[in-house]
C-alpha cells in the first residue's frame, strides 16, 4: 500500500485572513487525508460559496467549487455516480444551512456516504458580516443592527431530526481532535457531519473564545469517547449523570457521587435521545461543550442501495444494453 504525506494533498497558497479558522481546519484536513491514505486521485472535495468554500483550491485532489448552497447536491451526485470516490463536502454555516439547508437535510435522510464539513463561525464572512442561520438571538450585525429576532439552527438538532447517523464536533484550533473526527467520519459509511467551531477574526472574532484555547477547553469542554465515562474538568473532577429526562453536572466525590454514577457515552445507540442532549450542551446553560464523535450509527447507504436495486432489476430483464433492448420488441424489415 502506497504511503502518502501531508505534502501530497497540499496545493497553492490559501487566501484567507490571517488567524482565520479556515487555516487551522485546512491543516487538519491535510493531515487526516494523509493518515487515512486514500489516494488523491480517489478523493473529491466539493464546496459551495463563502470564505470556507475556497478550500477546494488548496487540496491536491479532484475538487470543485460550485454555486451557493448547492455543495450537497453536487457532492451527492458525485458519490452516487462514482461510489469509489471519497467525497468531502465543505460548507459554511450560511452556505450549508441557509440556501443549502434543504439539500443538507435530504443528504441526511438518504444517508449518502458523504463527509460533510460544517465550518461554523455564526456569520456571513465573505459578504461582510450579516447574521447567519447559527447566529444567536439578539446578535448585532450589519443585517441586524438592533439584534436579530430569530432563533438559530442548532446543527446537531437539525442533523438528528433529518435522521442523521453521524455527528461529531471539534474546535478549529484543536488540531488533534479535528483530525480524529475527520478520520472517524471517513470510516463511517453514510452521511457524516463534522461541525467545526471557528472564529471569524474580522466580523465575529471571539464567538468561541471560551473553548478556543487548550486551557479554555479543559475548563469548558468535555471530550466524549464511545464506551468511556463522561467526565471533564482540569482533573476530570466533574461528570455527567442523568436526572429525569435531562443531564446534570456533578462533582465526583461530593454528596455521595462516585464514578459508578457517571454515565458512559454510547455513540452507537440507535436512540439519539442522550446523544442529542450531549450535543446541545452549552456553557451558557451550565454545561461543558461536547467535542468528539457524539453519534455514530450504521445504516444502509443510498448509493449502495441504489446500485443493488439496479443490479437486481437488470438481472430480471431480457436485455442488458441498448441494442438488446431494440431487438426485444417487435421488428419489421423494410424493403
Amino acid at each position: 500500500m502506497e504511503q502518502y504525506t501531508i505534502q501530497d494533498y497540499k496545493k497553492s497558497q490559501p487566501r484567507w485572513c490571517p488567524g482565520c479558522g479556515d487555516h487551522f481546519f485546512l491543516a487538519s484536513l491535510h493531515k487526516a487525508m494523509a493518515e487515512l491514505g486514500v489516494p488523491p486521485h480517489e478523493t473529491a472535495v466539493i464546496s459551495g460559496i463563502g470564505c470556507s468554500s475556497r478550500l477546494p483550491y488548496y487540496v491536491n485532489t479532484y475538487a470543485m467549487q460550485t454555486i451557493h448552497g448547492r455543495a450537497a447536491a453536487i457532492a451527492s451526485g458525485t458519490k452516487v455516480v462514482n461510489p469509489k470516490l471519497t467525497v468531502w463536502q465543505v460548507s459554511g454555516d450560511g452556505d450549508g444551512l441557509a440556501i443549502g439547508g434543504n439539500h443538507f437535510i435530504h443528504a441526511m435522510r438518504r444517508n449518502i456516504d458523504l463527509n460533510i464539513i460544517l465550518l461554523n463561525n455564526r456569520i456571513y464572512g465573505l459578504t461582510k458580516g450579516q447574521y447567519s442561520p447559527t447566529s444567536p438571538r439578539g446578535f448585532v450585525s450589519k443585517s441586524s443592527p438592533y439584534g436579530t429576532v430569530e432563533d438559530p439552527f442548532r446543527p446537531a438538532e437539525l442533523c438528528f431530526g433529518a435522521r442523521g447517523r453521524f455527528f461529531a464536533r471539534s474546535v478549529a484550533t484543536d488540531a488533534a481532535e479535528t483530525v480524529e473526527i475527520l478520520k472517524a467520519a471517513k470510516q463511517h459509511k453514510g452521511a457524516a457531519v463534522c461541525e467545526i467551531l471557528q472564529n471569524c477574526v474580522i466580523f465575529n472574532n471571539g464567538c468561541y473564545e471560551p473553548v478556543y484555547t487548550k486551557e479554555g477547553r479543559k475548563k469548558n469542554c468535555i471530550y466524549v469517547r464511545h464506551g468511556e465515562k463522561l467526565v471533564f474538568g482540569e482533573n476530570n473532577e466533574f461528570g455527567l449523570v442523568q436526572e429525569g429526562f435531562g443531564l446534570k453536572v456533578v462533582k465526583i466525590g461530593e454528596n455521595g457521587v462516585t464514578m459508578d454514577d457517571i454515565l458512559v457515552h454510547d455513540a452507537h445507540c440507535e436512540d439519539n435521545t442522550l446523544q442529542l442532549k450531549l450535543a446541545e450542551m452549552t456553557n451558557e446553560n451550565g454545561f461543558p461543550v461536547a467535542l468528539g464523535v457524539i453519534r455514530d450509527v450504521e445504516a444502509p447507504t443510498y448509493e449502495e442501495s441504489l446500485h443493488q436495486q439496479i443490479a437486481e432489476v437488470s438481472a430480471q430483464k431480457k436485455y442488458h444494453n441498448f441494442m438488446e433492448l431494440l431487438d426485444t420488441n417487435d421488428t419489421w424489415e423494410v424493403k
